[in-house]
């Protein structure tokens, strides 16, 4: 099938981007001169993308057998859905637990301790990665998405919220894309292999203080309003909290 490959080099410094230049000519090769983040990469990416399938691909992951090909295929024929995840792998074949629920307060309250047993609507446990179903938020990792399904929700062009530079940023797609009526499918046929991590583990305190201030971020502009309010300050402290314990000490913090 034919297609094209997009790469946004976001300033690295080890000769990515000449690499890639050099050896693979056919590919679209956007060069920043600074890091744009992941949300304001892809639509970078995504504004220069002439077809009616566009895919995130993390740059730690192989496609694996024509995965490709089956995702595509797979969303021709399920025509209701707007976006469809892989089964993820690791490097030692482990199933890489990938798709989570919509976060909302009560279950985010599921993830304290023994109320995970009671709750478990975020992190999805019992999810059967063997199974094609419907999938609340597969993670960014592999994501395909119909070009005419973003067009319902904003312009296809620039559809992720860059205000989520690295973290919840395909949360608050796929959220605006269920709002407007489009379903994910997860498709255990369609498979990558993912590395995982390896750019956000060398930062790894910002990166934590990151996830949880995008946490909040998706709980305003989502799930904001009066009503949640007393909500909201609860999860900024229980967030401030952990984070500062996990990333022992302060890094960012929530200053914006």
């Amino acid at each position: 099938m034919a297609h094209e490959v997009i790469v946004v080099d976001n300033a690295s410094a080890d000769g990515s981007a000449d690499m890639v230049g050099a050896e693979f000519p056919e590919v679209v090769l956007i060069r920043s001169s600074r890091n744009l983040g992941y949300a304001a990469g892809n639509n970078a990416a995504f504004s220069r993308a002439r077809g009616d399938w566009l895919l995130t691909l993390n740059p730690d992951t192989e496609l694996m057998d024509d995965s490709l090909d089956k995702a595509i295929a797979c969303l021709e024929s399920h025509p209701g859905y707007g976006a469809l995840g892989a089964k993820q792998i690791l490097p030692d074949g482990r199933v890489q637990q990938s798709v989570r629920g919509f976060p909302t307060y009560l279950s985010l309250l599921g993830e304290i301790g023994p109320l995970r047993k009671l709750f478990n609507a975020y992190r999805l446990d019992g999810f059967d990665y063997e199974k094609m179903q419907d999938a609340p938020q597969p993670m960014g990792t592999f994501l395909l998405f119909r070009k005419s399904a973003l067009a319902e929700i904003g312009d296809p062009s620039k559809p992720f919220d860059e205000r989520f530079p690295i973290f919840f940023n395909e949360v608050d797609l796929l959220y605006r894309l269920k709002k407007a009526g489009w379903k994910c499918l997860y498709n255990p046929d369609v498979r990558i292999l993912h590395v995982g991590g390896e750019s956000t583990k060398q930062v790894r305190g910002s990166m934590i203080w990151e996830s949880c201030k995008s946490l909040v971020r998706f709980m305003r502009k989502h799930h904001g309003t009066w009503p949640y309010w007393p909500a909201l300050g609860l999860l900024i402290l229980i967030g401030f909290v952990t984070s500062f314990v996990r990333a022992r000490g302060y890094y960012r913090g929530f200053g914006d």
